[in-house]
């Protein structure tokens, strides 16, 4: 009896073969095999695209300080969630392809009438509940297309990796450069404060003039505020690192200036074809999306044919419970039924609406694809052009000081006018400022390219 029930599910099992879904094509990337040229772009190279952020970032306090954004971070925290329930659906959708065994037990005593007699009925029953025999492939497409969706869930997850590790090490940059600001703020005033002495000693001596005085002011003035202005922003920045990192960054873990966040950022190579970006999370994402949307078709063409499920159970009946397993106490039920679509319903929008979904999901594909190209051209055409600006900055701040140091000398020697004096220390003020942005515009670009890339899947 036994050996006759599992023959039938087995049949039932080799029967569904068939699989209705288009074949899958992945679409032509509709970018140029080769990163743009010119003279905004670097000279191409023939390394190895893409870097680890291990391998990228060589500080050992920035490195922690990454490693406990990885294990805090909530966003990351919630997008790993996604992965996992995901992951649930598809094992869902995949036991719907297969049988499911269920066992029953019951027993009752039954009496009554004039007879006053009464009896025992007792049974033991396995079986398998309504199950759908996949003839067309509709539940195993179904079930590919929520795989496709736990795939693309995780490429997500790894997007979300590598852009908080890009925000974390720019923030931690940041806040150094902010740093860096409150210490030339600071600077300035007390050069300020310096000349302002100077200048109401040369008015108490009948040296100097009260214009002199107010102008020694304007510029003290500017500087004090923006030690006030840069101080806010340092705790503001500290926040965001936190908030980042989701937990409280230890003060021994934070940079100490910006020079030094700027020797631990290597570049990141980009190589000579732009098929890296295939490899990229969110344009493997897409393509995964794209892949389920495929499946879904194949689903939906499914369902104009006819549906048959079948119920089939096997097991032992008998009025007294000693002898429910013995010989003549067996029996089994097959309950085949089907049903075929014929006129009405969903069935032909459904196809429609998946096939739609299809060429909409192409459509954001290559919408991905062109997006990653587009970052790593604008990274790469700033790559070019940052390394000549920070040179240009930092001339131009030696030359400041030395016009400072000598307008401030002339002008006690009673050469030169504090007219002079006053603009050197603006331009010196302002070149500082200008040198902290280029700097940090350089590893913001850095950063930009690791991302760009998205070749790192260390994570």
């Amino acid at each position: 009896m036994m050996r006759s029930f599992a023959k039938i599910l087995s049949a039932t099992l080799l029967l569904s073969g068939c699989n209705m879904a288009p074949h899958y094509v992945r679409p032509a990337a509709p970018v140029p095999q080769q990163w743009p040229t010119g003279a905004a772009y670097p000279a191409a190279a023939g390394t190895q695209a893409g870097l680890t952020w291990q391998a990228m970032i060589a500080s050992p306090k920035l490195q922690a300080v990454i490693r406990q954004m990885l294990a805090n971070n909530r966003d990351l925290r919630a997008a790993l969630a996604n992965v996992v329930a995901a992951r649930a659906q598809y094992r869902a959708d995949r036991s719907e392809i297969f049988p499911t065994i269920l066992g029953q037990a019951s027993g009752s005593r039954v009496g009554g009438g004039s007879s006053g007699t009464s009896y025992n009925s007792n049974a033991v029953n396995v079986g398998v509940s309504s199950f759908e025999i996949d003839l067309w492939g509709r539940l195993r497409n179904q079930a590919s297309a929520a795989f496709e969706s736990y795939l693309a869930t995780q490429s997500g997850a790894r997007s979300t990796k590598l852009s908080l590790v890009q925000e974390t090490a720019l923030a931690y940059a940041t806040l150094a450069s902010d740093e860096d600001l409150l210490t030339i703020a600071k600077d300035t005033a007390a050069s300020a404060k310096r000349s302002l002495e100077l200048t109401q000693s040369l008015l108490t001596a009948g040296l100097g003039n009260a214009g002199d005085v107010e102008s020694a002011k304007t510029v003290l003035a500017q500087a004090e505020s923006d030690v006030a202005s840069n101080t806010t922003q340092v705790a503001q920045d500290r926040n965001a690192l936190d908030l980042l990192v989701g937990a409280h960054v230890d003060e021994a873990l934070l940079p100490g200036s910006l020079a030094d966040v700027d020797g631990s950022i290597a570049l990141v190579p980009a190589g000579l074809s732009s098929t890296v970006l295939l490899q990229r999370p969110d344009v493997v994402e897409a393509e995964h999306t794209l892949q389920g949307a495929n499946y879904s078709i194949g689903a939906a063409r499914a369902a104009f044919f006819p549906t048959i499920s079948l119920t089939a159970a096997a097991g032992f009946s008998s009025t007294a419970l000693s002898q429910l397993f013995k010989s003549g106490s067996s029996g089994w039920s097959v309950s085949p039924s089907g049903s075929v679509p014929l006129l009405g319903g969903a069935t032909r929008a459904n196809l429609d609406y998946a096939k739609a979904t299809r060429d909409a999901d192409v459509a954001k594909y290559e919408k991905a694809v062109q997006q990653a190209f587009s970052d790593v051209a604008n990274a790469l055409a700033r790559r070019s052009t940052i390394n000549d600006q920070r040179a240009a900055q930092d001339r131009l701040v030696t030359a400041s000081q030395r016009s400072l140091t000598l307008s401030d000398a002339q002008y006690q020697a009673g050469t030169q006018a504090y007219i002079t004096v006053l603009t050197a220390q603006r331009t010196l003020y302002a070149a500082r400022q200008t040198q902290v942005s280029a700097v940090l515009a350089d590893l913001s670009n850095r950063l930009a390219l690791y991302t760009a890339i998205g070749a790192d899947d260390t994570l």
